[in-house]
C-alpha cells in the first residue's frame, strides 16, 4: 500500500510538473473563483493581453507597492488599455494572506484594488501550475496565449516605497513590448518578495 501510494504521488507530481509553465510557451489553461464565487476561466479572455500578479496582502513587499499605490496606478492604467489583470491570492487556508472570499473582496476593496478579476487560489493549483514563487510574481500572457514574462515587477529588491522610483521597471517594461508587439527584453528573471503561502 505504502508502494502504491509513493508511486501515485510521484505520477501526480510528474503530471504536474510536465505542464508547469515556461516563457516562451502556451500559458497552460486554468480555472479559479473569484471573490463573488463565479467560475473564472484564462481562456475566457482569448486574444486579450493578460497580467497575473500573485499577491498577499501581508507580505510586505506587497504593501510595498499597494501603501504606495504603484500596484493600484498599474492595475488601472493597463485595463484601461484593454488589458485583463488578474490578481491572484494562492496563500492555503491558516497562513499568512488567506481570506475567505468575502473578506478577500472586502479587503481587495480598501487596497483599491484595479484588477479585472481577484481570484481564489488556496488549494494552490494555479500557483503551483505557473510556479509561482513569491509575492508579488508579474507574468504576462500574450494574445495568442504564450507566456512572455515571467518576473520581478521592478528591479529594487527590497520592501521601502521610497526605492519604485528608482528602480528599472521590468515588468511595466515587458508589458509595454508586449502591447506594442515588441520582443521582451529580460522576459525570464527572479522575482523578489515573500515566498507564496502553499
Amino acid at each position: 500500500m505504502k508502494s502504491l501510494l509513493s508511486i501515485t504521488l510521484a505520477s501526480a507530481f510528474a503530471i504536474s510538473t510536465s505542464f508547469s509553465a515556461e516563457v516562451g510557451t502556451e500559458a497552460p489553461a486554468f480555472t479559479a473563483t473569484n471573490t463573488k464565487g463565479e467560475e473564472v476561466s484564462l481562456a475566457d479572455y482569448k486574444d486579450k493581453v493578460v497580467v497575473l500578479e500573485w499577491v498577499n496582502f501581508e507580505c510586505p513587499f506587497v504593501k510595498k507597492h499597494y501603501s504606495a499605490k504603484n500596484m493600484q496606478k498599474l492595475q488601472a492604467d493597463y485595463t484601461e488599455n484593454g488589458v485583463i489583470w488578474l490578481s491572484i491570492h494562492s496563500s492555503a487556508e491558516g497562513k499568512q494572506g488567506y481570506y475567505p472570499p468575502s473578506e478577500l473582496a472586502t479587503k481587495s476593496t480598501a487596497e483599491g484594488s484595479q484588477a479585472t478579476q481577484v481570484l481564489i487560489d488556496s488549494s494552490g493549483t494555479v500557483g503551483k501550475l505557473y510556479d509561482a514563487k513569491v509575492t508579488p510574481h508579474m507574468m504576462i500572457i500574450t494574445k495568442d496565449g504564450t507566456l512572455a514574462y515571467s518576473g520581478a515587477i521592478d528591479s529594487i529588491k527590497s520592501a521601502d516605497s521610497a526605492d519604485i522610483d528608482k528602480a528599472d521597471k521590468l515588468f511595466a517594461n515587458a508589458l509595454d513590448s508586449v502591447i506594442s508587439d515588441k520582443e521582451v527584453v529580460n522576459p525570464s528573471n527572479q522575482p523578489y518578495g515573500c515566498g507564496v503561502k502553499y
